[in-house]
């Protein structure tokens, strides 16, 4: 049983190396044999046992150099520098999966497949993203850029719309499906250009997925 109740409902944008679509949605090896992304998360509302953690932000850096299932990552956490110590604590326990049934949340389940954990960033962090509209601009000052758009169509130009909906997942129920660029600096470095991206909701607590 996890030792502290928490939920967030949160707004998300993940960017990473897959061609559009990402096989590791669907179980599938990744598209360049490895795994690198960026995932931008502004929560709404949340708290972990009387902690709130409205209106925060966080910021994942993450690497594996094979499928993610078989291991071997290396990531680092930014917080918000708004967020206070009690809140710091709280968001570093949910982003390393602890305080979780496992297997339950994506958090939970990358946190497994680690092998190097960064000391955990605090930082300003720039960040709006738009699920439907499938927009997003992240700005970490000195360690990421990134900014996400809509896939378009190589004839017409128009925006090209598809979605994945998630049964009994671990992350989200649906995301709609766009595309990426993201620049990380540091403590990882490396460029993401033109590459898978998804926007989604995360309703997200100690025992997984919640309505």
């Amino acid at each position: 049983m996890a030792d502290t109740n928490w939920t967030i409902r949160a707004r998300e944008f993940s960017n990473c190396n897959c061609s559009y679509g990402c096989p590791c949605q669907f179980d599938g090896l990744p598209t360049r044999g490895h795994c690198w992304a960026v995932v931008g998360i502004q929560i709404d509302t949340g708290y972990h046992g009387t902690t709130k953690l409205d209106g925060l932000k966080v910021v994942s850096i993450a690497k594996w150099p094979g499928p993610i299932h078989e291991g071997r990552g290396e990531a680092a956490a930014i917080i918000d520098e708004q967020a206070n110590e009690a809140q710091r604590e709280a968001l570093l326990r949910i982003l390393s999966g602890k305080d979780t049934e496992p297997g339950t949340t994506i958090f939970n389940v990358l946190a497994s497949t680690l092998e190097k954990k960064h000391h955990p960033l605090f930082s300003k962090i720039d960040f709006e993203v738009d699920v439907d509209k499938r927009r997003a601009r992240l700005v970490v000052p000195g360690f990421v850029e990134m900014r996400g758009e809509p896939i378009l169509n190589p004839i017409t130009g128009k925006e090209h719309r598809a979605r994945i909906d998630i049964i009994g997942g671990f992350e989200y129920k649906l995301a709609e499906v766009g595309r990426g660029w993201a620049k990380a600096l540091q403590p990882m470095r490396f460029d993401l250009e033109d590459s898978y991206g998804h926007f989604c909701h995360l309703n997200l607590s100690q025992n997984g997925v919640i309505d």
